[in-house]
């Protein structure tokens, strides 16, 4: 069955180079309706022009599609308020939304300065919840949504001078997991898609064969998945070079120890047993942690207690 978006509505930030631009042309090629955001600046983040997003509105146009073009901010909540009216007074609805817009400020953190430790936060993660929250209501409403956050292996994993890039992208995946949550029953679905892509932002990080290899087009298969109506929610997808992996946020069986003054030398002691992999589980919320941990202090109280019983005589 193909994978078809007509009748949907699409915001794609970011969009008018790169990953962006295919990802918005993939959507309206598969009849999707979409509102090509993209401030226009450098890699950095300095300037801006709509310019980048009217050039990629056009080429879909021509292609038979249906697009407009948006220059504003993601970090301008209002801007961001304004551009999500602008494709509701277009089209009635928004459906999609794929938070694609980023820069970069990569510095050791030893010589990083604080202001571009901010800034990329501000770009990826405030960025993605203005767009979140502009859209969110009109989701409720409407019951129906599509969320996909763009994270970074740097988030999930780190990357040698990429601080705050990798803080701010894990942060996206913190957000998606409450998100998916609270729009469950709404039938908002939100994920995380962690690419690895030769764009603009990527160029001269990795060797030209390598690059070569990894076409933004390769990743977009990903995102068209996680932002169907048939999508999963609280999924991350990692898709590269035409490989796709899924990672995950996980919690070990780990053991109790109770509490007592050794407790931190026994923990030492036994820390291989607490990173033992091998009965690790996706928790599906923040609350099966401590349900877990009280359980497991149960069942060592209730042990303890049968222990302790007198036998009968």
């Amino acid at each position: 069955m193909a994978i078809r978006f007509d009748g949907k509505v699409a915001i794609v930030t970011g969009a008018g180079g790169g990953l962006g631009r295919q990802h918005a042309l993939a959507l309206a090629a598969r009849g999707a309706r979409v509102l090509v955001n993209d401030l226009g600046g450098a890699v950095d983040g300095s300037g801006g022009s709509v310019s980048a997003a009217e050039a990629v509105a056009a080429e879909i146009r021509a292609a038979g599609g249906e697009a407009i073009a948006n220059g504003a901010s993601v970090t301008d909540f209002e801007a961001v308020q304004g551009m999500v009216r602008q494709a509701i007074d277009a089209w009635g609805r928004v459906d999609i939304l794929v938070n694609n817009a980023g820069i970069l400020r990569d510095k050791s953190f030893a010589k990083m300065d604080m202001a571009d430790f901010r800034l990329v936060v501000d770009v990826h993660l405030m960025g993605t919840a203005h767009c979140c929250k502009a859209v969110w209501a009109h989701m409720m409403e409407q019951k129906y949504g599509r969320i996909v956050m763009t994270t970074s292996s740097t988030g999930l994993y780190g990357n040698f001078g990429q601080a705050n890039y990798g803080a701010a992208k894990l942060a996206q995946v913190g957000m998606m997991q409450t998100l998916a949550i609270e729009g469950a029953k709404y039938g908002i679905h939100v994920n995380a898609l962690a690419p690895t892509a030769h764009t603009r932002m990527t160029e001269g990080l990795l060797p030209q064969e390598v690059l070569d290899a990894l076409t933004p087009q390769a990743v977009v298969p990903a995102m068209l998945v996680l932002a169907h109506e048939s999508a999963p929610t609280r999924t991350i997808i990692c898709a590269g070079a035409g490989s796709f992996e899924a990672a995950h946020i996980t919690m070990t069986e780990g053991i109790h120890l109770g509490a007592g003054t050794m407790v931190a030398e026994q923990l030492a002691q036994r820390l291989a047993a607490v990173t033992d992999r091998a009965s690790e589980k996706v928790p599906q919320s923040g609350a099966a942690q401590a349900a877990h941990e009280f359980e497991k202090a149960v069942a060592a109280a209730g042990s303890r207690d049968a222990r302790e019983e007198p036998v009968a005589q």
